[in-house]
């Protein structure tokens, strides 16, 4: 996997794993990310024992977030999965380089040097394999186990996730042509799916699990003023309090808490202090993602929850 930064910059140093719940909640507030004290302890555990962490949320709350933020502040590689229909082993673990192979036979053959079975033994060797995150995941590095982030796997198709189950369990993988592959320390999982199908009960009592929720009011405060911290106050207040309250409408898609900075960012880009009926209707597309929830919201209820939201800005509701 490619690395992001340039060549001549080194890697950041890494640090070491947390000994407390406490130290795993400052490690992901160092990492900008705002906490509650069950998943700093959950996170906590799953490092401490070594056990993949699964997050099952909704889509939006930061799930993801989190392995990015550990890859960070820890200095470890980050090996990300997108889960996908049709993900398979060939995509997400390994293949053999058939160009390679056949060049190498090719050779074999002109220079008539090798019989059949000899040849068949060397062209399934490890410098002809491609390697996919999970089978990366395995190998040791500078700085310590990476980070490998198993991406919204309720996308992916059951078979692939019964593959996994060797994987999460022994931190290892089996090549027929080779044997089997064990890290040799296991790398920290994160696995998230947004629960669009349920996940089978073989591959979650392999996880320390926990369900990511929509944050407080407060929580959500807190996340804007490090996210966005050039909006102004009132306007990240009354952002927080619309959001609130449209998540208790009965909407296809809530927004999520991307969807709450993006919101009060692009009001910020467009010198807003403060809510007013026509920048909600006038951009709504940033927060909502649907049309019919638009629809839903536009015009008269969004006037509604705006007169909601300035009461409680004026009575201090955040």
């Amino acid at each position: 996997m490619p690395n992001d930064q340039p060549a001549t910059m080194s890697p950041p140093a890494a640090a070491g794993l947390p000994d407390s719940v406490d130290e795993a909640h400052e490690l992901l507030a160092n990492g900008r990310y705002v906490a509650d004290r069950s998943l700093a302890t959950v996170l906590y555990l799953a490092l401490k024992r070594q056990r993949p962490l699964f997050l099952e949320g909704e889509a939006g709350v930061g799930k993801t977030e989190i392995a990015k933020v550990l890859a960070e502040v820890l200095g470890r590689r980050l090996l990300r999965l997108q889960c996908y229909e049709g993900l398979d082993v060939s995509s997400a673990v390994y293949e053999w380089n058939y160009p390679r192979q056949m060049v190498e036979i090719r050779i074999a053959e002109a220079a008539g040097d090798r019989d059949r079975e000899s040849l068949s033994t060397d062209i399934f060797d490890e410098k002809f394999l491609i390697e996919r995150p999970l089978l990366q995941a395995l190998r040791p590095e500078i700085n310590g186990p990476p980070v490998l982030l198993i991406d919204e796997l309720d996308r992916s198709d059951e078979p692939f996730e019964a593959y996994l189950l060797e994987i999460l369990s022994d931190y290892q993988i089996t090549i027929p042509e080779l044997g089997t592959i064990k890290a040799p320390e296991p790398p920290i999982v994160i696995v998230t799916s947004n629960r669009t199908r349920e996940i089978h009960d073989a591959l979650k009592r392999r996880c320390f699990y926990h369900w990511l929720d929509y944050p407080s009011a407060a929580r959500e405060l807190e996340i804007l003023r490090i996210k966005a911290p050039g909006a102004p106050e009132r306007l990240s207040r009354e952002v927080v309090l619309f959001v609130q309250e449209l998540r208790k409408m009965d909407l296809f898609k809530l927004p999520g808490i991307a969807e709450t900075i993006d919101w009060v960012d692009a009001l910020h880009q467009l010198d807003k202090i403060a809510l007013d009926p026509e920048v909600v209707d006038s951009t709504l597309g940033v927060l909502l993602k649907y049309q019919d929830d638009i629809a839903k919201v536009h015009g008269s209820e969004a006037a509604k929850v705006l007169d909601e939201v300035k009461r409680a800005a004026g009575t201090g509701g955040v």
